[in-house]
């Protein structure tokens, strides 16, 4: 493809051309921008779900550049491009660099983006060159089925540094549905209109897609569509598996019984599959980022290895739209939410995990700093049978006890308190207020 042909197509995708849309800011958008603008150039690997976002965040982090470099210095290749389907190669990147430099004329070093790189073959060999050479700040993104973790700890050994990105926290949902309190006196007085928005938050999750379509039922099939293509393309394409079918099955009953404990042997049993099959594809459907496995926490690994995991999945709105549902179930809706929201606030030395002894009592949250245990959270919906409310405070009590944790809280609906029990204080704190502290 001639050098002109090649800027023709990508000024429509670049700030130097036609100009692009860059969306409604993220909150992780100040920290990856740092991480690119960095004296330690590192390479930023975006990485996440489906339709999280990751290309508009990419663009958010180019506008920044260019506010501090200029225009020209700046290069976003998108490589879902129709006009580019049969130049995908690693001389194709080297062309579109060198119609770049000559042509758009960089100043500065520039900020390259790699959108949807895995579509590229051999791109790694690439992004390393132009990075051990120091020639340019660089940014990939690409949907799960072929850039993971595990594959650009492989492929760009010790260059990278990773931004795992979610569907919209509720902070963002919020802004994106144009309202965004940011004292705690509009928290305050505009608490029922945030749990009403918390409700619909809940209910149809955080892909910004959806948070900005207004129609409910074109709201579900939004998410429809994007748990079949995670299903489809980032993991029957990615493990090469023929017998549909069974994944579909195992997939769905995952989003059933999302925050509940399960074993692949149990599975095996239950919906027929060899053990084998159903860690495989446990596994894949794990690193498309469609399912979480949260481990019991133990001060043994083989223990936390043996133990059943509970499965959380990646927004709420997919449980919402499958219909596999048998009720709202705004207890599990709650402990889902919970469980993304610490994955989000969590940095590199947080683990988090669940807790249950051998008498079945059982922390929904353990949060571990470093080799210390910070907090115990349980989510409960409704408080107000005092044997749930018994129930839920011995768990808590028994799980510091023998955590040594002295920070103790459950996260309700609407319920606010404080009780002491055997010295022991527990916090009660709304699930709306929980959100913004």
């Amino acid at each position: 493809m001639e050098k002109e042909k090649i800027i023709e197509i990508l000024s429509e995708w670049n700030f130097w051309g036609d100009g692009i849309e860059t969306g409604i800011e993220r909150d992780v958008l100040s920290h990856s921008f740092g991480i690119v603008n960095s004296r330690v150039n590192k390479i930023l690997a975006i990485t996440g779900v489906r339709r999280c976002g990751k290309s508009f965040l990419s663009k958010q982090i180019a506008k920044r550049y260019i506010d501090l470099s200029g225009e020209k210095n700046t290069l976003i290749v998108n490589f879902e491009e129709v006009s580019f389907d049969e130049e995908l190669s690693g001389k194709f990147l080297l062309d579109i660099f060198e119609a770049y430099n000559e042509i758009v004329g960089p100043t500065k070093k520039p900020l390259i983006i790699l959108d949807e790189v895995q579509r590229v073959m051999g791109w790694e060999r690439f992004v390393r060159s132009l990075h051990e050479k120091n020639k340019a700040r660089i940014i990939v993104t690409g949907s799960s089925s072929k850039l993971m973790s595990e594959e650009l700890a492989t492929l760009l050994t010790g260059r990278t540094v990773d931004v795992k990105l979610l569907p919209l926290s509720f902070r963002e949902f919020l802004r994106f549905r144009g309202f965004e309190p940011k004292k705690k006196l509009d928290i305050l007085t505009k608490k029922e209109k945030i749990r009403r928005m918390m409700r619909e938050y809940l209910k149809f999750g955080g892909f910004p897609e959806v948070t900005l379509e207004d129609n409910k039922k074109m709201r579900k099939e939004i998410l429809r569509k994007i748990y079949e293509d995670v299903i489809l393309k980032d993991v029957v394409l990615r493990l090469r598996i023929k017998n549909f079918m069974k994944l579909e099955v195992l997939a769905n009953f995952y989003t059933t019984n999302f925050s509940s404990p399960i074993t692949f042997n149990s599975i095996s049993r239950f919906l027929n599959l060899p053990v084998k099959t159903v860690e495989i594809y446990s596994k894949g459907l794990e690193i498309s980022n469609l399912f979480f496995f949260l481990r019991r926490f133990s001060f043994s690994i083989k223990e936390q290895e043996k133990s059943p995991r509970k499965v959380y999945l990646v927004d709420n709105g997919l449980f919402t739209s499958t219909g596999f549902r048998t009720s709202d179930n705004f207890g599990k809706l709650m402990e889902n939410l919970v469980f993304l929201e610490l994955k989000r606030r969590a940095s590199a030395d947080t683990g988090i995990f669940y807790w249950r002894d051998p008498y079945q009592r059982e922390v929904d949250f353990v949060v571990k700093d470093g080799r210390r245990v910070r907090e115990l959270i349980q989510v409960c919906y409704d408080i107000s049978d005092p044997n749930t409310k018994r129930r839920e405070e011995k768990s808590l009590i028994r799980g510091g006890k023998e955590l040594g944790c002295r920070n103790l809280s459950i996260i309700t609906w609407d319920y606010e308190g404080e009780e002491r029990i055997g010295g022991k204080r527990i916090g009660y704190i709304p699930l709306w207020k929980w959100i913004f502290r």
